[in-house]
């Protein structure tokens, strides 16, 4: 089996916004240590950003459209692309670079957890990729109805109930 890191939504205007992810700093350093494992064992990084529409804070080439610095993504080696959907999968070419890679275990990493993990997790299930969800490298933020914690907690639970087998970070070995 070949697995693959796929890293959602990292981005300045999601992380650094005025609503804060929860315990954002320490899926950082989680998704940081996947990102330097993943690297040691020649394991295909793959980062997508959502693009939101023109004059959007997510619109192409804006400031908070950026991924995060602090990954230290790479566009030579790493597979850097763009979605409009919640689903990395919607009119993206993630699955037949998958296929090419030989890639059948995803690792899923990024934010927000009830958006575009959620959706994308359930899509490579369903698109029969083995989706495993990093519970402890995602997140989101609170809402009206529901702390952060309450929805990664609930999300971990129902994903891993059925599309996705759970694992923490430092149990990761590609």
């Amino acid at each position: 089996m070949s697995g693959a890191l796929l890293i959602i939504d990292m981005q300045v205007g999601l992380f650094h916004g005025p609503e804060k992810p929860h315990d954002g700093e320490r899926v950082l350093a989680n998704i940081q240590q996947l990102i330097a494992k993943a690297r040691q064992q020649d394991v295909p990084i793959f980062a997508v950003r959502h693009t939101g529409p023109e004059g959007s804070p997510t619109a192409a080439g804006s400031r908070f459209w950026q991924l995060l610095p602090a990954l230290e993504l790479n566009a030579d080696v790493d597979l850097l692309f763009d979605k409009s959907r919640p689903d990395a999968f919607h009119n993206t070419d993630l699955a037949q670079q998958l296929k090419t890679k030989k890639v059948d275990e995803l690792y899923l990493v990024g934010m927000k957890t009830q958006f575009c993990i959620d959706s994308t997790c359930r899509a490579a299930a369903d698109l029969g990729f083995k989706p495993l969800l990093v519970a402890d490298a995602h997140t989101c933020m609170d809402t009206p109805a529901l702390p952060a914690q309450a929805i990664i907690e609930h999300h971990n639970a129902t994903l891993g109930a059925t599309f996705a087998r759970l694992i923490n970070s430092a149990d990761v070995t590609f």
